[in-house]
């Protein structure tokens, strides 16, 4: 089975082929090369062919590429051509398992905290994905939400996330409501872009199968047949954690996700994110899946910025510790 050939297509709408390429074609090239791939161009389109679990993974790295370019980001061609992890042909079709397949994008979990974040999401109800930025905690759970979708394991799909700044400087924002709220909801619009056709996801939104709304929206409704999402929830407070966790109804799930080393909260208010791992953590139906820079998958010097600032603010804490202890 792991054998089997796969064709998959790629659309290069919107697209620099000059930076997707490489000059003289290097970075496809590469792909061939290391992969055994065969990567055919053709006008607005690029063919992957091959062995299946190859063409997953090979879809996958040239996804993230395309993805980048659209938003306009830069990325390093060395870190996404980067051999899968050193395992037997077996483990790598694991972490080439695909959560959402679609003629856009395919998406699928390139490390082994996310794949056992994608299996968590799809075996639990309530999901938390802790950890810093750029290991894919909100966009694979997107990505579980639109296959949810499609495969019409739900009804409609949430995305939440807390605005914190949301008590003065929301009403001198020009606009309506909907105006005010978008750049807290940027990220999330961004993600449902790479997997969504423009005009699908404006349907859908439309028909209100699709909701992207702040959390405080979320208070006194019950959920239910839906997909939710609650992102940046270190920006929660205790009581909106409860509150957002007590809407959940029949056929719900909630994935919940967040990084406890960026929380900007007032001083003094807990988050709700640290809290409710120590009243929680306990119930079994629950999971817990916590990430480190290891995981990360953007820019390769991002892990390198995380750990940096871990290591600094470790040392700031000896220091402390050293300055209480002296007479």
């Amino acid at each position: 089975m792991e054998n089997r050939e796969l064709s998959h297509r790629l659309s290069l709408r919107g697209v620099d082929l000059l930076s997707l390429y490489g000059h003289n074609d290097a970075n496809l090239l590469a792909l061939e090369d290391r992969y055994g791939v065969r990567l055919t161009a053709r006008g607005d389109q690029l063919n992957v062919q091959g062995p299946q679990h190859k063409v997953q993974h090979v879809s996958g790295l040239l996804e993230e590429m395309i993805s980048c370019l659209r938003r306009g980001d830069q990325f390093d061609p060395l870190h996404l051509l980067a051999p899968p992890p050193e395992n037997s042909e077996s483990e790598i079709g694991e972490y080439a398992k695909p959560i959402l397949s679609t003629p856009k994008i395919l998406i699928r979990p390139r490390s082994q905290t996310q794949v056992a974040y994608s299996t968590a999401i799809e075996n639990y109800d309530i999901v938390f994905g802790i950890g810093p930025a750029g290991t894919g905690k909100t966009y694979l759970a997107v990505a579980a939400a639109v296959a949810a979708l499609k495969s019409k394991h739900i009804s409609r799909i949430i995305l939440t996330r807390p605005a914190v700044e949301a008590g003065e400087t929301l009403g001198f924002l020009p606009g309506d409501i909907q105006d005010k709220v978008d750049p807290y909801l940027r990220p999330l619009y961004d993600a449902l872009r790479d997997m969504l056709p423009d005009t699908q996801l404006q349907h859908l939104m439309e028909m209100h199968t699709l909701e992207i709304a702040p959390l405080a929206f979320m208070r006194g409704r019950t959920l239910n047949n839906a997909f939710v999402i609650l992102d940046e929830a270190q920006n929660t407070t205790v009581n909106q954690m409860k509150m957002f966790l007590t809407r959940l109804g029949n056929n719900a799930k909630a994935v919940i996700t967040g990084d406890i080393t960026q929380i900007d909260l007032p001083p003094g208010i807990q988050s709700g994110l640290i809290h409710v791992q120590h009243i929680l953590s306990h119930i079994e139906a629950i999971k817990f899946v916590n990430f480190s820079e290891k995981d990360v998958v953007r820019h390769p010097l991002v892990q390198k910025i995380i750990t940096a600032y871990e290591q600094s603010e470790h040392s700031h804490e000896s220091e402390g510790e050293e300055a209480v202890l002296k007479p």
